[in-house]
């Protein structure tokens, strides 16, 4: 059995638990160590009990309550060796032993899960992706990504869940509040996806045979749940898919723990 959680998804912090029957592991831990604990807590996870905390990449809002989590629990932190060198002095001492190294592109194994990170299209030092392979289930993390390549549907195609980011609304991120350098960031190659492009790539993949999304890394001031659902519900439509009957779509919440998806494998 899988057990997949969003605990939080958002730029205000990112936290995502996937569990196997042998093996739990913490994507990214973007917020305090109190919080993430006492989401585990809530969907019946002993922080204690984790395998590892997997990081996708430095930026503060994947990685805030890392070091303290693996000081606390003594849990091994896996990250590329670009990650490593650019969060290390932001997460505070990490004993030797749990300082776990691996390369993007290349498959490794914690208990009984296989793990392929793949990299992703964002401005930080050597940002992923990652599958994780259980039994005859392909699961799907990507966010923080600045468009979507030939090369990363590849990675993501086949999964039977998928996490994807939606992080703004176009028009809001132009007319709204932020400086231009920061919304011309945004929008950039490298820096985060669309309510619409999210739309237009679940729609090729639910094509493609997908049918479990969860939409997620939600702005807090460029985008709302029900734009980004409804934007991609859109897209959905257009290609004849109706989200709630022929896929499940959910959204990933930026402040609360989401839905707790079982899948036999």
């Amino acid at each position: 059995m899988i057990k997949f959680c969003s605990l939080f998804s958002g730029s205000s912090g990112n936290a995502i638990f996937l569990g196997s029957d042998k093996t739990k592991l913490l994507i990214d831990a973007g917020l305090s160590a109190k919080k993430i604990i006492e989401a585990l807590c809530s969907i019946g996870e002993n922080p204690a009990g984790l395998s590892a905390i997997l990081v996708t990449h430095e930026h503060s809002d994947h990685i805030k309550g890392v070091g303290i989590l693996s000081r606390k629990f003594d849990l091994p932190i896996y990250a590329n060796p670009a990650t490593w060198r650019h969060m290390e002095a932001l997460i505070g001492p990490v004993s030797p032993a749990n300082m776990k190294f691996f390369e993007t592109g290349e498959e490794f194994d914690i208990g009984d899960v296989c793990i392929r990170p793949f990299s992703t299209p964002h401005d930080a030092a050597d940002p992923v992706g990652f599958n994780f392979f259980v039994g005859n289930k392909k699961i799907t993390t990507v966010t923080d990504i600045g468009h979507v390549t030939r090369t990363l549907l590849e990675y993501i195609e086949g999964s039977h869940l998928l996490l994807l980011e939606s992080n703004h609304d176009i028009e809001m991120l132009k007319v709204g509040r932020y400086p231009w350098y920061l919304k011309r960031r945004i929008m950039s190659d490298l820096g985060h996806l669309s309510n619409d492009m999210a739309g237009k790539t679940i729609a090729y993949l639910a094509g493609k045979g997908t049918r479990n999304f969860l939409i997620g890394h939600l702005s807090k001031e460029n985008n709302f749940p029900d734009l980004a659902y409804q934007t991609v519900c859109n897209e959905l439509h257009a290609k004849g898919i109706c989200a709630g009957k022929d896929v499940m779509l959910e959204v990933a919440l930026r402040d609360r723990v989401g839905s707790v998806i079982e899948m036999k494998v």
